[in-house]
């Protein structure tokens, strides 16, 4: 990301309507622009008031296989492809009004979130974007499941996420190192789509989950690779993982400077990750 920019919102409404994985309910959401320093908002307008859950690392609470936000009674699920297309796309100040607690699917990726806010396109602002400098290292996890972040000269955002998924499958090993701008996030992570193992989604099935999802809203691999489906990149899976890592690092709420690796990390550990950056001293605080 480029450190010195001013914030940006965007032009007009843009909607994208879709199902929920995990409730298999319809649900509609509407971006709509917001005021310099507004940050990320979800608001729910199915609820009496229509609440307003912040998008900050503050309101995660810890839920399997994605990320959820809470404000007193309201919560919104699935978040993370919106937040990682509004980040990667730097969009800074954005309510986002949606009429279900969880996200729409789409087909697994970020593209239709990315697509919709081109449509209506972005405009800069008259504030700076406020940023978080990496000064020293940290790291958190495990042999098994770590995440770092480090220094980077030229106010850069760098990731680089090592996948391991072992031997006898067709995900394996991949890796990648990327330094984020709005169009290779556009081009090159945005249509990277969720994956997992068949007996993963075996799993979750019997346990009456995603009921209506399918082979074609997301990559769900056997021995030979994704069952019905192709590949968009030849390491997608690497590329989602670090979609994700977009998406959770922008509950900072700023932007992120610094680079981050990171091996066989999830949601909860980028979450981790956010928190020590915001509330420890690995960081300093201050506007481009």
């Amino acid at each position: 990301m480029d450190a010195r920019r001013n914030q940006r919102t965007l032009v007009a409404r843009a909607t994208v309507d879709g199902v929920g994985y995990w409730s298999g309910r319809n649900v509609r959401v509407e971006f709509r622009p917001a005021e310099p320093h507004a940050g990320i908002s979800f608001v729910r307008a199915d609820l009496a008031g229509c609440p307003r859950i912040p998008a900050a690392v503050a309101h995660r609470i810890e839920m399997p296989r994605r990320t959820v936000l809470r404000s007193g009674e309201a919560t919104v699920e699935m978040i993370e492809h919106i937040m990682a297309a509004l980040a990667g796309m730097q969009v800074d100040n954005c309510e986002v009004w949606v009429d279900e607690p969880e996200m729409p699917g789409c087909d697994g990726s970020a593209l239709a979130f990315v697509t919709a806010i081109q449509e209506v396109g972005i405009v800069e602002q008259n504030a700076p974007r406020n940023l978080l400098v990496v000064r020293q290292a940290v790291r958190l996890g495990s042999d098994d499941c770590w995440i770092e972040a480090h220094p980077a000269s030229g106010g850069k955002t760098i990731i680089h996420y090592d996948l391991d998924y072992g031997v006898g499958n067709a995900i394996g090993r991949q890796s990648l190192e990327v330094t984020l701008s709005p169009r290779y996030f556009h081009v090159s992570l945005a249509p990277s789509r969720t994956f997992m193992l068949q007996r993963e989604a075996t799993a979750l099935l019997a346990q009456g989950l995603g009921q209506t999802a399918t082979v074609n809203d997301l990559l769900i691999f056997d021995s030979d690779g994704p069952i019905g489906n192709a590949l968009r990149f030849p390491d997608e899976c690497v590329r989602h993982k670090i979609l994700d890592m977009v998406g959770d690092f922008a509950l900072a709420g700023c932007d992120l400077v610094g680079r981050f690796i990171a091996y066989r990390s999830g949601h909860r550990l980028n979450a981790e990750l956010v928190r020590a950056i915001v509330d420890g001293q690995t960081a300093i605080k201050r506007c481009a």
